[in-house]
């Protein structure tokens, strides 16, 4: 034990420890010792003309629909994984040499990846090559509610229900953990992207005005929620008159942007229905008496708490700081990876074969 102690000492000493909550709409990075070190969008902006990168964060997503025709920004992740490998490779190899900027160490870093609950082996795999390439030493991977569950302190390896609600970017993870594993999970395609494109959509049909994806979620951080305030909110919103062609003005009420996400929110609820009516009766009585929390970006969606606890009549807690829960879990996770083994997803040579 103590020559284990030692080694790990040792290892410590030559290469770094890195979480990585790898969003669709944000990336976070957690080094040991220090927290989490980069919070940026999940963006790459590449010059089509020389292959070369441009920017990557939060350069890349001023340039969103911004950019001339040889320099296009992209997502490199859609719903959660990996649509562009190579871009993504990039993205990671950044990140790692930011992290690790003025204190590089002899060997590639153990680095711990967040990805959604529910994704196959493929995908699995791509993240973990990706994240190899990058220049990682040793690649762990986490499902992110699971994670998050660990970032808010809740005792997922004791025999004790917890519930975890991860709105995301791209997906939203519905979890029921534990013992140290999922009991039971839902993934949803309804997220933080999701509902931009529902506002865009609802503007266009409405106002006969065409708005970017970023005006969409300026909107919906400003006056989006789900429930009636006592004030009512509104904000002016610039497009491109589908009519005439030319620039138009107009203003939106927090009514219009909640009748533009009605839909994508109703989903929500009734998945999180659907995870608690097959939840086991005694996890289920846990998760009655110690409530369910939301984490992820969607979880500071107005009104949102207020509106779960309404429908399925269970307590409802935003967790502190909800963007940084799955970074932080990685986090706790790293610095005790022995006592998580068990709730990482089995490395690769553990995986059945890609056929």
């Amino acid at each position: 034990m103590i020559g284990g102690k030692r080694f790990e000492n040792i290892r410590r000493l030559l290469a770094h420890d890195i979480g990585i909550d790898l969003g669709t709409a944000n990336t976070l990075v957690y080094l040991r010792g220090r927290g989490i070190v980069i919070n940026e969008p999940s963006v790459v902006a590449i010059n089509q003309k020389t292959g070369r990168v441009v920017a990557i964060g939060n350069g890349a997503k001023q340039m969103l629909g911004r950019t001339p025709t040889h320099i296009i920004a992209v997502k490199p992740l859609v719903e959660g994984v990996i649509s562009d490998f190579e871009v993504t490779e990039e993205m990671i190899t950044h990140l790692l040499r930011r992290a690790q900027e003025g204190n590089r160490k002899f060997i590639g870093p153990r680095v711990v990846v967040g990805v959604p609950s529910g994704i196959t082996n493929v995908e699995t795999r791509a993240v973990r090559d990706a994240t190899r390439n990058a220049g990682a030493g040793e690649v762990h991977i986490v499902e992110e509610p699971m994670a998050a569950a660990i970032g808010i302190k809740l005792p997922v390896k004791d025999p004790v229900g917890s519930m975890v609600i991860d709105i995301g970017g791209g997906t939203a993870d519905i979890a029921v953990i534990s013992l140290g594993g999922v009991v039971r999970s839902k993934n949803l395609r309804v997220a933080g992207d999701r509902l931009n494109q529902d506002i865009i959509s609802y503007i266009r049909n409405e106002f006969k005005i065409l708005i970017g994806e970023k005006t969409a979620e300026n909107i919906k951080i400003a006056i989006g929620s789900v429930i009636p305030r006592e004030a009512a909110l509104e904000a002016s919103v610039k497009g491109r008159d589908l009519v005439t062609g030319l620039p138009r003005e107009v203003v939106i009420t927090d009514a219009d942007v909640r009748e533009a996400i009605s839909q994508s929110i109703a989903s929500l609820v009734e998945a999180a229905r659907e995870v608690l009516e097959t939840t086991p009766p005694e996890v289920l009585a846990d998760i009655m008496h110690r409530g369910i929390y939301l984490a992820g970006g969607g979880a500071l969606l107005g009104g949102l708490a207020e509106l779960l606890h309404e429908e399925i009549k269970i307590p409802i807690f935003v967790a502190p700081d909800p963007l940084t829960c799955v970074a932080r879990g990685a986090g706790v996770i790293l610095e005790n990876l022995e006592d998580y083994r068990d709730v990482l997803i089995a490395n690769e040579d553990e995986l059945p074969a890609a056929k």
